[in-house]
């Protein structure tokens, strides 16, 4: 009797073993699934992407207004989406450049974003520093997430203006803090393939 008794909750045990392990399996099965779906003719495609949005005003003195707004998505130089900048700095001087990103990349907290400008109108005034017509360069900018202490960069950093164009994705780090607004980061990047030796 005794083993009678004593192989039962063995067969118990084994019997529970052997559901919880095709439960994880399943699970397994499934979350991989979330990463790709099947497309096309059976070959998966990638169905995550790096993303940065987000639109705030910079910290600056009385009378200085920067705002900068991003809508990025995709990888490299396979993003897409827009951005538009504005500066004023008192009632005369001022204006905005707005266009379309062709380069995302991301690390963590950090996206660094380019795009061509489509559309720019900056006035000029006495004293103020004259811009011109910058529709057909790429400018880039670069975000830190922080949660509230969110940063902002941009590739004209050094210049003082933004005339110069740079290559895709390319930037300065985030040394500009924010009054108000908000960005998001995401990061992704693909799976990398092994070295071959």
């Amino acid at each position: 009797m005794p083993r009678i008794r004593l192989r039962r909750p063995l067969v118990a045990a084994a019997t529970v073993l052997a559901v919880g392990t095709a439960t994880v399996l399943t699970l397994g099965d499934t979350g991989a699934a979330t990463a790709a779906e099947t497309g096309a003719h059976g070959v998966p495609h990638i169905v995550d992407e790096p993303m940065l949005k987000g639109s705030a005003k910079l910290k600056r003195g009385s009378g200085d207004n920067a705002y900068f707004s991003v809508d990025a998505h995709g990888f490299a130089d396979k993003a897409h989406g827009t951005f538009y900048v504005s500066h004023h700095i008192g009632p005369e001087w001022g204006g905005y450049f707005k266009g379309h990103i062709d380069c995302l990349l991301t690390g963590g907290p950090v996206a660094v974003v380019t795009g061509v400008v489509s559309e720019s109108h900056f006035k000029d005034a006495p004293g103020m520093p004259h811009v011109g017509d910058l529709k057909g360069k790429r400018f880039g900018f670069t975000v830190l997430d922080d949660g509230k202490k969110d940063r902002l960069g941009y590739s004209w950093a050094i210049d003082g203006l933004p005339k110069k164009s740079v290559g895709k994705c390319e930037s300065s780090a985030p040394f500009e803090t924010l009054e108000k607004g908000d960005y998001r980061v995401h990061h992704w990047m693909p799976p990398r393939e092994p070295a071959k030796r």
